[in-house]
């Protein structure tokens, strides 16, 4: 060669070479081919990133800033930028989302906070506690997650330090709440008080909690992660949509296991990219969960893609291994031998009540429990202090959120039930709600989301009101709106899956120069637990302005349609798509032609009751006069009537 430098591929030649020798070397705290020596935890990833360079890989930015500097030791430079008043830039951006503090600009320039609290159980104090720390350092709300989980948003450059020690100082870390980490661990909200419960999941919920806390080579992962307990009750943990769902199962009477509470464990959910948790044959007693998992995340950290974001999960592994080689290396990492056991030998879930976190419901002697409806999660700081207040007096003092974005009060006596119902009002919340309210979750949208392409929560609140008003809906009904393919709020197992995109404005005048705004990708017949099931593609890039209309047609067509009152599931997988959207388009272009004959009786009848011609017209004129004197939600009430008329 003439000069000395190398193109991309001598390169990543070079580097491959280097890393391998490595390897064969032993280099100290890169290998643990090195005899009598202890690993530290941020050799484990070191390994990882190594031989990932020595297959000739290029490591993704992220894993690159990960090896600069552990997430963990982003404390100094958080309080520099906080004493500055400086938000952060590059990398440091996603170092800090480690720390459980996102940057999410552009769409608010600001931090928003991710707790964690295994199981979503907080106690009322620590409840009063984040909203005051929302009240004094951020927007005033906060939202509650699809993980059971509190975020507070809008929090100003100087003031992220301030809000990390105040939950400290209630007993509520953060730490590895986002970044490539271990999320909440999610656990059925009712747990320790649902009678049709095999096993309360708190204790397994808060072991899994601490054990990632005070393991450091569990953060820092090739991507994040995802765990739930399910202690098969009556309201779901979705924990099939978790990268390890821990089933609560119990043996039938003629095994050989004893009659006792065991966990199934699943691997590999990840709903956003259509794919539910697999069962492993594997059965475990409750006190295995924790130690399986550490051998699960070891072999994921050490095998996970760290050259691709888009397959560094650990489906992915799974995809490429099979479930059981994957398991052999599990297996390797624990001193017991994993119990076979096949999943037809334990007896049936108890079925899933849709609707059983709204609402008042029994839960034995003498208790109740009110599942209270939130405004797709969010809540103001007089209604987290009211709500906290009312757990005191009539519950147990426990504040239970869900992954359904809304929260439960539990142990209440029945004779308190009304005034604790009469209290929630007054704090212009909520128990009972139709349907659609009931089952609509939404993530945060380009409210708050850099990703998202469209905005989710307003549009679902309006959504609802519309849905409401027009069609009388009488069974369980999920619908699930998300922003963005990363789809945090699982739009593939909802009834209804609402998929953000940017869309041609469909009132513009020239098509060809049309403004971008908020469509939908419409889905249909998703489903969890015993009705689990990806959802299919109904319809794409529906302008945000005629989704309302679209979604009124289609849940129209299913009323009409449904057999011995089926649930919109049922009936959504029993339809052929291509057949389903001509029916759709009929549907629609007959209520259009009904409209227009509508409108053209009501003029005829103008006519004849009109002395001369220049009365219609004035009468015409008038009518035309009220609707531009119409304010856009009274215009578009009255077309809503139309519609239905």
């Amino acid at each position: 060669m003439t000069d000395n430098t190398f193109d991309e591929e001598q390169q990543r030649y070079l580097k491959g070479v280097t890393a391998g020798l490595h390897i064969a070397r032993g280099v100290p705290g890169m290998t643990g081919l090195t005899t009598g020596k202890r690993l530290r935890p941020d050799d484990f990833h070191s390994q990882a990133r190594i031989r990932a360079q020595a297959m000739g890989g290029e490591l993704t930015s992220q894993e690159q800033a990960k090896a600069d500097l552990n997430p963990n030791d982003m404390w100094n430079e958080m309080v520099q930028f906080a004493n500055a008043g400086e938000y952060p830039k590059g990398d440091d951006v996603f170092l800090m989302k480690g720390r459980g503090m996102f940057y999410v600009a552009p769409n608010q320039d600001s931090y928003m906070c991710r707790l964690r609290m295994p199981g979503g159980i907080f106690s009322s104090h620590q409840f009063r506690a984040v909203a005051d720390l929302a009240d004094t350092y951020g927007g005033g709300y906060t939202h509650v997650t699809t993980r059971a989980n509190l975020q507070i948003r809008e929090i100003g450059p100087k003031d992220p330090i301030n809000v990390l020690t105040g939950l400290a100082d209630v007993g509520l870390v953060v730490q590895g709440s986002g970044g490539d980490n271990i999320r909440n661990i999610t656990g059925s909200p009712l747990a320790g008080i649902d009678p049709d419960e095999l096993i309360d999941v708190t204790p397994y919920c808060k072991q899994m909690h601490h054990h990632i806390l005070n393991h450091r080579e569990l953060y820092g992962l090739p991507r994040k992660f995802n765990i739930a307990f399910d202690g098969g009750g009556r309201i779901s943990a979705l924990e099939g949509t978790n990268d390890i769902g821990f089933s609560a199962v119990m043996p039938k009477a003629d095994g050989p296991l004893p009659r006792r509470p065991y966990f199934r464990m699943g691997l590999g959910g990840i709903t956003g990219h259509k794919d539910f948790a697999r069962d492993t044959g594997v059965m475990l007693k409750p006190e295995e969960c924790v130690p399986v998992a550490h051998a699960v995340l070891h072999v994921f950290l050490a095998n996970g893609d760290r050259t691709s974001r888009d397959k560094a999960r650990l489906k992915y592994v799974l995809d490429r291994w099979g479930f059981d080689k994957f398991m052999r290396e599990v297996q390797k990492q624990l001193p017991f031998t994993l119990r076979r056991y096949p999943l037809s030998r334990c007896e049936a879930r108890h079925p899933v009540e849709k609707a059983g976190h709204i609402s008042i419901h029994d839960h034995g002697d003498d208790k109740q429990y009110a599942g209270i409806v939130l405004p797709v999660g969010k809540l103001t700081i007089p209604q987290m202090h009211g709500l906290a207040d009312l757990a005191d007096r009539y519950a147990d003092s426990k504040m239970r959120t869900t992954v359904w974005q809304n929260l439960l009060l539990g142990n209440v006596d029945k004779s308190d039930m009304n005034a604790l119902v009469s209290g929630i009002e007054q704090l212009g919340l909520h128990v009972n709600a139709s349907p659609a309210r009931t089952g609509m979750v939404a993530c945060t949208g380009s409210f708050g989301c850099k990703f998202a392409n469209a905005e989710t929560k307003g549009n679902a609140l309006k959504l609802v009101d519309h849905l409401e008003a027009t069609l009388d809906l009488d069974e369980p009904l999920n619908i699930h709106m998300t922003g963005c393919p990363n789809s945090c709020a699982q739009h593939y197992v909802g009834d209804i899956g609402l998929l953000g995109a940017r869309v041609a404005d469909p009132e513009a005048d020239d098509p060809e120069e049309a403004d971008q705004v908020d469509g939908f990708h419409v889905y249909i017949g998703g489903g969890y637990e015993s009705e689990e099931g990806i959802a299919r593609e109904l319809a794409t890039s529906i302008p945000v302005v005629h989704l309302n209309a679209y979604l009124e047609n289609l849940l129209g067509l299913y009323l009409e349609e449904r057999q011995d009152g089926e649930r919109f599931v049922a009936f959504a997988r029993r339809q052929e798509i291509d057949d389903l959207r001509k029916r759709l388009a009929e549907r629609s272009d007959k209520a259009a032609a009904a409209q227009r004959e509508s409108e053209e009786k009501a003029y005829s009848e103008a006519e004849a009751q009109a002395d001369t011609p220049e009365e219609v017209k004035t009468e015409r004129d008038d009518a035309a006069t009220d609707d531009y004197d119409r304010t856009p939600d009274e215009a578009e009430a009255a077309q809503d009537g139309q519609r239905t008329g």
